[in-house]
Parts: structure tokens; C-alpha cells; sequence
């Protein structure tokens, strides 16, 4: 069964930046398109970001040219570097990994809060 554990949410303030962390266990990994989605207060979850096997990065336009997804396969850790934030960019993050229809799962959620 794969697990997902995010780390490295926390409060920042407008205009600055965090690195989001996501482990990544119990298949293999290389298998997986992994991404980043979110969900701020009162709306429907989002997707953030994805990064395939061969490393080919897809992102919502609201971050592009801020946030850099990245994954490191010895490691298997993916990791979403966001800058610039902004209080739009407040959400529960989520770690996401899918091989096939049936095999998707998700992390539990790390929260990120900007500040104005």
C-alpha cells in the first residue's frame, strides 16, 4: 500500500517562500505521475502541480513562473518549491501519486497559510 506523508507547510508571510515535502512509500515509485494539489477554505480541491516518471512538469496557471515541482527518485520525495506567495495561496497541500485508474492515492494534507 503506498503511503504519502507531507511535511514543510506552516504561516508565512505575503511574499515569501516554503519547499513542501512529500515521501513517498510501499510501491515503486518510478511508477508514478506525482503531484501537488490544494484546497483552500470553502472550495473545491485544485490541482497544483504534477511531474511525471520522466520528469515532465504540468502547472496551474496561477503558479507558473512561482512554484517548482521537483522529484528526487532515490529519495522517493517529491517537493513543490513555491515563492512569491501570496494569501490566494493559502490551502491544505496535498501529496498525490497515480499509476493506473486504480492505483491513486493521497497524502493527508499539510496547511499552508499566507499572510497579508
Amino acid at each position: 500500500q503506498v503511503q504519502l506523508v507531507e511535511s514543510g507547510g506552516g504561516l508565512v508571510q505575503h511574499g515569501g517562500s516554503l519547499n513542501l515535502s512529500c515521501a513517498f512509500s510501499g510501491s515503486v515509485f518510478s511508477l508514478y505521475t506525482m503531484g501537488w494539489y490544494r484546497q483552500p477554505p470553502e472550495h473545491p480541491r485544485e490541482l497544483v502541480a504534477t511531474i511525471t516518471a520522466g520528469g515532465r512538469t504540468n502547472y496551474v496557471d496561477s503558479v507558473k513562473g512561482r512554484f517548482i515541482i521537483s522529484r528526487d527518485d532515490a529519495k522517493t520525495t517529491i517537493y513543490l518549491q513555491m515563492n512569491s506567495l501570496t494569501p490566494e495561496d493559502t490551502a491544505v497541500y496535498f501529496c498525490h501519486a497515480k499509476a493506473t485508474a486504480v492505483h491513486e492515492f493521497w497524502g493527508q494534507g499539510t496547511q499552508v497559510a499566507v499572510s497579508s
